[in-house]
């Protein structure tokens, strides 16, 4: 049997699986924890352990194998072997290394993924109604690439070896921004006053992700051209995250709409930049939790507009983004599915 979990920095799933042909399935319900609720992932990872009900078990179904938990962070191999990670957004969890979460499973081998190694290992467990097409393009045997925006921002490398794909971990989302073309400067502006706000370099993150949706907000609502803060803001910010607030206000308040305009060309503009970056021919997977929450504005258009602008000098690479296939991950258990397969095939 396989505990696999999906350890973010906002939600973590944790679940036991079974391997089956080329598929993984979940054995009993794949449960969802708040994270910032627990002390450490040892704290979470006993609070699942001793829930289960395992009289609802067969016999070879009791005992836990082998475990992978993929981690919202960079996991570092020491130079005894030994493999740890840091969380990037949630600062009071001390480092997690496999030795100490293999004490609660009797000594068994664990494996720790970045987040988005586990998300591209879980791409081949999708299902066709788990994606949604942006773009059909022209699919080719090639690279792949995965970008998410949630709580952070993450990305990974899909290397196609003539047979198989596999992932290559990577902490893109903390590379300086490079802002798009625009003819009025917003986003030179707001690379300016990201600048000013950080005193220092401007990750990719603090555009991309919960965070930098609210760091538009904020500029925009500062810059003063692009509509008024909704009334009742303040009122809603006691009850609501405020990166959710904002896009569910889009529909209704102008500003909430221009700042859900500019992080989608973000994404777009930054998703095609990835693209060129690992000649990702096979196709570009878009998951984390803001593309599921707001497919409409995805499919609008601008996402792809976005993907596909790159350097009038060169209209060449234009047309190798458009012809690349573009796909919305919609399934939220992606990466628990990855950390399973991945546990598996150990």
């Amino acid at each position: 049997m396989i505990l696999a979990g999906d350890i973010g920095g906002t939600k973590s799933y944790l679940g036991l699986f079974k391997m089956e042909g080329s598929k993984v399935h979940p054995i009993t319900e794949i449960k969802e924890y708040p994270s910032p609720g627990y002390s450490s992932l040892t704290a979470l990872v006993q609070e699942f352990l001793s829930s289960l009900d395992k009289s609802s078990l067969r016999e070879d179904e009791k005992f836990i194998g082998v475990a992978c938990f993929g981690m919202a962070g960079p996991v570092i191999t020491d130079n005894d072997g030994k493999r740890s990670c840091k969380m990037t957004n949630i600062s009071q969890w001390a480092i997690i290394t496999e030795d100490d979460l293999s004490q609660l499973i009797n000594g068994k081998k664990v494996i720790l993924l970045n987040d988005l190694e586990a998300m591209g290992y879980g791409v081949s467990q999708l299902a066709d109604k788990d994606l949604v097409e942006l773009n059909y393009g022209i699919p080719q045997e090639g690279n792949r690439a995965v970008i998410a925006a949630g709580t952070g921002l993450g990305q990974v490398m899909l290397h196609w070896d003539g047979k198989d794909h596999y992932p290559s971990p990577s902490e893109g989302g903390h590379a300086n921004w490079a802002s798009p073309y625009d003819k009025d400067n917003l986003y030179i502006d707001l690379l300016s006053h990201l600048h000013n706000k950080f005193q220092g370099n401007v990750g990719v993150e603090r555009v991309l992700s919960g965070e930098g949706l609210v760091n538009i907000y904020e500029f925009l609502k500062e810059r003063g051209k692009d509509g008024n803060e909704p009334a009742d803001w303040k009122e809603h910010l006691s009850k609501n995250d405020p990166a959710e607030l904002i896009s569910q206000l889009a529909k209704e308040n102008t500003l909430c709409s221009k700042a859900l305009d500019v992080f989608m060309d973000i994404y777009g503009a930054t998703a095609g930049d990835l693209a060129l970056q690992y000649l990702a021919v096979g196709g570009v997977y878009i998951g984390g939790g803001i593309a599921q929450k707001n497919l409409a504005e995805l499919c609008d258009g601008s996402f792809m507009q976005a993907f596909t602008a790159k350097e009038k000098k060169y209209p060449h690479f234009t047309q190798l983004n458009a012809n690349i296939p573009v796909k919305v991950i919609t399934n939220p258990q992606v990466g628990i599915l990855g950390a399973a397969w991945r546990a598996a095939k150990t």
